[in-house]
């Protein structure tokens, strides 16, 4: 695959240079043309780097007012559900800064899945027009090599035609939404975050591995026009040669 790998000594700083490289991004963007369009991803990965741009000093060295905020994926749950990567990014970062809320645009996990994702494509083209381009998509990658809800054998993977899929996962026995390679792949920055010993198999097949996206979903990742960096932490780069 291709991409800037970059290695940090743990998960802690994992999170603080996902932070930063937020910052940048953000800084980058709206000095070129106005605004940061953002899709943020779920787990436990970006609630670390939420919380720090929350916190002083990175929240006063972003114009969160010039922010658009997406997801890159969603539960089929409402907003409040504990499962919600929306409500987990609005209690760790959203509700705690200065951005108006008709800049964020959440996946409505509540609708029919099909209906949700139809709509989300929808906010897309309205939001950013008919070939719509993100600034920015963050993304973390499953044990499994999962990326976004682009899980081993789901359609979406071959996806060539919808920005927004509403696949059905087997392994949880129930729908999720999710950008399509489509979508990501036209972002101007793509950042894949991992961390932990339980992703270094993963990652080593993503990297190093036999180009299968249907067996590693992560590896349908690659921006047509963009950057994409890798960040992980050494216990997930441990099987790397």
């Amino acid at each position: 695959m291709h991409g800037e790998l970059r290695v940090v000594a743990d998960e802690h700083q994992l999170w603080t240079a996902l932070a930063d490289l937020f910052v940048a991004l953000a800084h980058e963007a709206i000095a070129r043309h106005g605004a940061f369009t953002v899709a943020l991803a779920g787990g436990t990965t970006p609630k670390g780097a939420f919380a720090l741009l929350a916190q002083e000093p990175r929240r006063s060295q972003v114009e969160w007012g010039r922010l658009s905020v997406f997801f890159s994926d969603e539960r089929c749950v409402p907003p409040e559900d504990p499962q919600s990567n929306y409500g987990l990014a609005n209690r760790t970062l959203l509700s705690q800064v200065a951005i108006p809320a008709e800049h964020v645009h959440r996946m409505r996990g509540e609708l029919a899945p099909q209906q949700a994702a139809e709509e989300y494509a929808s906010v897309l083209r309205d939001a950013l027009g008919d070939d719509p381009v993100l600034d920015l998509v963050m993304l973390g990658m499953g044990p499994d090599g999962h990326t976004a809800s682009l899980f081993p054998g789901t359609s979406p993977v071959g996806e060539q035609r919808l920005l927004v899929a509403a696949p059905f996962v087997p392994k949880f026995g129930a729908h999720r939404l999710t950008m399509t390679p489509r979508m990501i792949n036209r972002a101007r920055r793509v950042v894949i975050a991992a961390a932990g010993a339980e992703k270094a198999e993963a990652l080593q097949h993503a990297l190093e591995g036999p180009v299968d996206p249907n067996l590693t979903p992560v590896q349908v990742v690659q921006p047509i026009g963009g950057a994409l960096i890798w960040l992980v932490d050494r216990a997930a780069a441990s099987l790397l040669t």
